[in-house]
């Protein structure tokens, strides 16, 4: 009697969507509300509410953003985890039901499983009494049933559907125009609140202060980095700098140095500063790279360096690797006038990183510094997020290394390499750098470079 009772029509109902990059949450958001709400074209780094009319229900859909599905949560930055902890507190006091989409046309294997396992139970155990699984490309099944691709997929999905209790629910977001998706799974979500009483998903309170707090120290962080930056730029300007390198910064010929641990996006984004496919993408380079090319009115040289593995000391790196991150500095005599330090802003950076990225670049001596600039890739991923969030987000061990770097720091989109205005502005950073540094670019020891170069 009880279910009969709470299983009556609501007047309002709260959402939050969870899940991977690519399951589809966004569309999902639009086919629910029956109009284009949310962006579709990239990835979101902060969660996003959007608010509307739905058969006859006052809906609020909050889209948190995913992680990768193959990734397990130590694997996730500290951003995109305090934003689904968060995203439950957008819809006050809670949302009725959280909806994990799930892309049917994909395996769904145990990595997957430990995955959406971990990410969900930042929010407790207590999430999956309010979770429905959502599955998207329903159009992809044809005519099978879901409970057949469940029963086919094999344990590890089956699990997850028992975990909700067997609630599921498949959109085809393909087909908007199909109202009944859509009204099917507002049943299914009041079906859900019955028989939980009536209540929705709340997390605690103090957790939730201690999120909300941690924000907003981070946001007064950023504007004060922001500042930093913008104080550094006026201070060079005003030492008349420009007067030693002529009446401008702009330097006719540029040389650059590309440092980092293994798949960061070197490669990738030595073919977006040259605007053409110079470096080979494919594999790792064992050896040093040259390429040359001209770039916005300059003579730009570029040198990849072998990646280091990520997290590991520099003791557990092959000789030949150190030999050639210290050669690579000669390969562009006389010296680099930047090195970019290249690291994806998707990828956790900790205290095992820290020491890692500062062991391998001190191999070229404490002086490297004053000229290195962080180059963070996998932009899109940001989405409209300012690159100082995921900083003060990601903790002490990032904000020591931008701080080592002098507050230096660029934002690349390889996926987005038509937009020139990315490289234009790197390559005025590299110009203020230059300017602050006297007009001097890096250069080794001369006694070591020989030794290098001999070697």
């Amino acid at each position: 009697m009880l279910h009969i009772c709470f299983s009556h029509h609501l007047s309002e109902l709260k959402i939050v969507l969870l899940g991977s990059t690519d399951g589809g949450k966004s569309s999902s958001g639009n086919t629910i509300l029956g109009r284009e709400e949310f962006d579709t074209r990239g990835r979101t780094a902060q969660c996003v509410k959007r608010q509307g009319q739905v058969a006859g229900r006052q809906v609020t859909v909050v889209e948190a953003p995913g992680w990768w599905m193959d990734h397990q949560l130590e694997e996730t930055t500290e951003l995109t985890k305090n934003e689904i902890e968060l995203s439950v507190s957008l819809c006050p006091p809670g949302p009725h039901t959280l909806l994990l989409v799930i892309r049917v046309d994909k395996p769904f294997t145990g990595t997957e499983k430990k995955s959406v396992q971990d990410h969900l139970e930042l929010l407790s155990e207590r999430v999956w009494s309010h979770t429905i699984v959502l599955f998207t490309r329903g159009d992809w099944l044809g005519d099978t049933p879901i409970e057949q691709h469940i029963e086919s997929e094999g344990e590890s999905l089956q699990w997850l559907v028992e975990k909700c209790g067997n609630r599921y629910h498949v959109l085809n977001n393909e087909k908007r125009e199909d109202h009944m998706q859509v009204t099917q799974l507002m049943e299914k979500i009041e079906e859900m609140v019955a028989a939980n009483r009536g209540h929705h998903y709340e997390m605690e309170r103090q957790r939730i202060e201690i999120l909300e707090e941690n924000r907003r120290r981070d946001e007064e962080r950023v504007k004060e980095r922001m500042m930093k930056v913008k104080i550094e730029k006026v201070k060079i300007e005003r030492e008349s700098l420009r007067s030693q390198m002529g009446d401008s910064l702009h330097l006719s010929e540029l040389r650059i140095v590309l440092l980092g641990y293994i798949g960061p996006g070197k490669s990738s984004s030595g073919n977006t500063i040259l605007g053409r496919e110079e470096f080979d993408t494919v594999g790792r380079t064992a050896q040093c790279v040259k390429r040359e090319g001209q770039v916005a009115g300059r003579q730009v040289t570029v040198v990849e360096a072998p990646g280091w593995w990520m997290n590991v000391s520099l003791n557990q790196t092959p000789n030949m690797t150190k030999e050639e991150i210290e050669l690579s500095v000669s390969l562009c005599p006389p010296g680099p006038h930047a090195l970019l330090l290249v690291m994806r802003v998707s990828t956790p950076f900790r205290e095992a990183e820290k020491i890692s990225m500062q062991e391998h670049l001190e191999l070229l001596s404490e002086r490297v510094w004053s000229h290195t600039i962080v180059l963070f890739t996998c932009g899109d991923w940001l989405g409209d997020t300012p690159i100082e969030q995921h900083i003060e987000s990601e903790g002490k061990s990032l904000q020591w290394l931008v701080e080592k770097c002098g507050n230096r720091y660029h934002v690349l989109n390889n996926e987005k390499r038509e937009d020139h205005m990315q490289v234009t502005q790197l390559m005025e950073k590299i110009e203020e750098m230059v300017a602050g540094n006297r007009g001097q670019h890096y250069e080794m020891e001369r006694q070591r470079g020989e030794i290098m170069k001999a070697a």
